[in-house]
């Protein structure tokens, strides 16, 4: 069936009903291939209804039935040879041992046959109103409906969990006569386990998930979701509570990027937006369906595999030439923040062990024994940081740096110095670090990005290590700030994500200042001078954009809604351009810098300190963020602020706010501008001179700011540097994506064919948007 839903070609669908049922937990178990390009085997999903579940009204069931009855046909599962390990016989000695899978036979779990793929049609979700989108019509069957793209899904099965050896303590009604109200029954007790038995309810996951399937259910594929009902079951109550998806991704699929790491090896990684994971597994992506997860993946044994993940995994080998790694996390997010990257990693230490870094490897580990209660969350109970008094003075947690081992020199000469000191100074500003753990991932070469923040893993790119470690810290704590705004704390509606992005470009200035120990008027001057450098940045930026790309908050007062479904729409989200813009990065900057300035440091951090508090775990708003801080402010300073003005100001409205204007002359006198310009001043009028000498290191000059260097080298045609242009867009293409641009706008025939030869070399490389942009700047 194929949900239609008339949508602009460059929004986002979410299609999950998540109003309806709610996935609590997923239990992956995968297998690597590197030859095909593929990821396969199962998915198990524990799932919880939906407060807002109702019935539909009858105006709703009469639209319903006005539509095409083919469209809620669902075709009968075909037969699927696909091995199934023999999951029939338990033992009650077993343990989940390290969280190592119970009872898993190491039968690859493969299927030639039964391959429902999707259908490739054209993009088309269904409001609520329309068929088969909901829980209840007269005496249709409920549809889960899933997000999900470029997979092929091999069968869908419900689990019989009361299989499981020990279940029966999870049956609290001796009366359930019905074998599948006993099953929901033991899924409802435990996924609403309390926090302090998160181990206990980790290794019932497992063991659930290897127990035996008890009938096939029916399925079907459109272009952005996998709809699944099962006969007879017409509410969310009665869907099955536990159900296994077989599938597998295709080489193509657009969550993960399969490549070569700088030494040659290849490795595959995801890649985040803009359709998040959909194309890796089967899952709910608005950001409401909060869930935990676990996974088992195999690969060779020459591949490290690194993911979201609460533990620092350690293999074990099935069979020769083949490791299997585990992770687990407890603290329920979005499926969207779930990570994965297998590649030949090598671990980076230095060269003398540091007892300090020992020290905080062992002083911290989530235990029913060290459980403490600091206070009180407004979160879903999970065994939380913020009520961990050990982790509540950690400063530094346990870290690890990853790299192919081309590049150990540079993670020892800047990242891992750069670490601990970043780490620290983060939680000098914000207090308790909300993951107990960090890898640290220098990605290949194609990553269209310097960097990405995950739960307990941050990719960079390899442009972060040149130039000294100025580059690296920023970025570094840029992503460090992500563990709290955008992970920690996340926005309810993806449109807002300068509440992401925004603090994480304001937060990354004070890291990095109290990271390097700067005294308070350096601080202050360094932070001027880079806002003198966004507020052109952004200047730029808002001259070469459409208007309505410019807004915070696109979806205004609308902004958070959901249709009856609990499915949305992401204004723009497909829009390849989008990834590029830094609109969000930087307007939502300027925000926090003018309220911080109305309330002065002080106080806004103090304040900011209290918010993480108060909010992590949670999903927000705007509105949430701002009701919050003007709450916390003097009378004397609020003057005209209110919400309603700082969205229109701010939020709402597209190009430069006015308060903004006003700010940047102010900083226009710190000494430290004052200095560049006057120091571009003179260069321009030496440049004016007739010189005879040959010019001398320039590649040391320029290495630190190669990127700025090779602009220079396009806009004066300086052909005998042309190979710096070259060798950047080859090797840095998170930053080298903005230089296409500028060697076609001059249309000098020499530099298109630059960039059109580089292109040519690198476009299979490059992730699918970056391409699609380099493609439309060249021909």
């Amino acid at each position: 069936m194929d949900i239609k839903l008339e949508l602009p070609q460059d929004d986002l669908p979410l299609m999950a009903n998540t109003s309806h049922i709610l996935v609590k937990h997923y239990v992956l178990d995968l297998d690597v291939d590197f030859k095909s390009q593929i990821i396969e085997g199962t998915l198990v999903l524990f799932f919880q209804p939906g407060n807002r579940y109702r019935k539909k009204s009858s105006s709703t069931e009469e639209t319903c039935r006005s539509e095409s009855n083919e469209a809620c046909k669902f075709r009968m599962p075909e037969p699927c040879h696909v091995p199934v390990p023999n999951t029939r016989t338990f033992s009650s000695k077993m343990r989940y041992n390290d969280f190592a899978i119970c009872g898993k036979g190491e039968e690859k779990t493969s299927g030639k046959d039964g391959n429902h793929d999707n259908r490739g049609q054209a993009s088309g979700i269904s409001s609520s109103k329309y068929c088969c989108d909901t829980g209840i019509h007269g005496s249709e069957d409920f549809l889960l409906v899933l997000d999900c793209c470029d997979l092929s899904v091999l069968k869908v099965e419900e689990v019989d969990v009361a299989a499981v050896p020990g279940i029966e303590k999870f049956t609290r009604s001796p009366k359930l006569r019905v074998v599948s109200e006993l099953r929901n029954q033991i899924v409802h007790e435990l996924v609403t386990l309390p926090a302090d038995r998160w181990r206990e309810q980790l290794d019932y996951y497992a063991c659930c998930s290897q127990a035996p399937g008890c009938g096939e259910l029916l399925f079907d594929i459109d272009s952005w979701s996998l709809q699944i009902r099962k006969t007879g079951a017409q509410t969310a109550t009665d869907f099955p509570h536990a159900i296994r998806i077989w599938y597998r991704t295709k080489p193509q699929g657009r969550s993960v990027t399969w490549t070569s790491d700088q030494s040659g090896r290849p490795c595959v990684y995801t890649m985040g937006s803009p359709i998040n994971n959909r194309a890796l597994f089967p899952c709910q992506e608005p950001p409401v369906a909060m869930s935990t997860w676990q996974a088992t993946v195999r690969a060779a044994a020459s591949f490290v595999v690194l993911m979201s993940g609460e533990n620092s995994a350690k293999p074990t080998q099935l069979r020769e030439g083949s490791l299997s790694w585990h992770y687990y996390v407890t603290m329920p997010m979005p499926a969207s923040t779930f990570t994965i990257a297998v590649g030949s990693w090598t671990e980076m230490k230095p060269e003398t062990c540091s007892s300090n870094d020992l020290a905080a490897e062992i002083s911290f580990s989530t235990s029913e024994a060290d459980f403490r209660y600091a206070g009180i969350c407004g979160h879903v109970e999970y065994p939380c940081r913020f009520q961990d008094t050990s982790a509540t003075t950690q400063e530094v947690i346990p870290h690890r740096v990853f790299a192919p081992v081309c590049l150990k020199g540079a993670c020892q000469q800047t990242l891992l110095q750069l670490l601990s000191p970043c780490l620290s100074a983060a939680h000098s500003v914000l207090g308790t670090h909300p993951f107990p753990r960090l890898d640290v991932l220098i990605v290949p070469a194609n990553f269209p990005s310097l960097g990405m923040a995950s739960p307990h893993i941050v990719f960079l790119s390899q442009s972060t290590l040149t130039g000294g470690s100025h580059l690296c810290g920023i970025r570094l704590c840029h992503e460090i700030a992500h563990a709290w705004f955008g992970l920690a704390i996340g926005a309810r509606d993806w449109t807002e994500e300068w509440l992401s992005e925004g603090f994480a470009t304001h937060l990354e200035d004070v890291f990095w200042a109290k990271a390097q120990k700067l005294a308070p008027h350096e601080a202050q001057e360094q932070q001027e001078l880079r806002a003198c450098l966004r507020w052109r940045r952004l200047q730029d930026e808002l001259q070469n954009s459409p208007e309505e790309m410019q807004v915070l908050r696109p979806n205004k007062e609308k902004t958070g809604h959901m249709s009856d479904s609990g499915s949305s729409v992401i204004k723009h989200g497909l829009n390849s351009e989008k990834v590029f813009m830094q609109v969000h990065y930087l307007k939502g900057y300027f925000l926090l810098r003018f309220l911080a300035g109305r309330l002065g440091d002080n106080t806004y951090f103090s304040f900011l300190r209290k918010f993480v508090h108060t909010c992590h775990g949670q999903l927000i708003l705007s509105q949430d963020f701002l009701q919050m801080l003007l709450e916390n402010i003097p009378e004397e300073k609020r003057l005209d602020l209110s919400v309603e003005s700082i969205s229109r100001d701010w939020l709402e409205s597209s190009g430069l706010p006015q308060p903004l204007q006003t700010d940047l002359q102010a900083g226009a006198e710190c000494r430290l501008v004052r200095q560049v310009d006057a120091e571009v001043a003179k260069w321009n009028q030496l440049n004016r001179r007739p010189r005879k000498r040959k010019r001398r290191g320039t590649e040391e000059v320029f290495e630190k700011v190669r990127h700025r260097w090779c602009e220079l080298i396009v806009k004066h045609k300086y052909t005998k540097a042309y190979k710096h242009v070259e060798k950047f867009l080859l090797e840095d293409q998170a930053m080298g994506i903005y230089l296409y641009g500028e060697l076609m706008v001059h249309e000098d025939a020499r530099q298109q064919r630059l960039a059109r030869t580089c292109f040519e070399l690198t476009k299979e490389l490059m992730d699918r948007c970056s391409a699609q942009v380099v493609a439309e700047m060249l021909f």
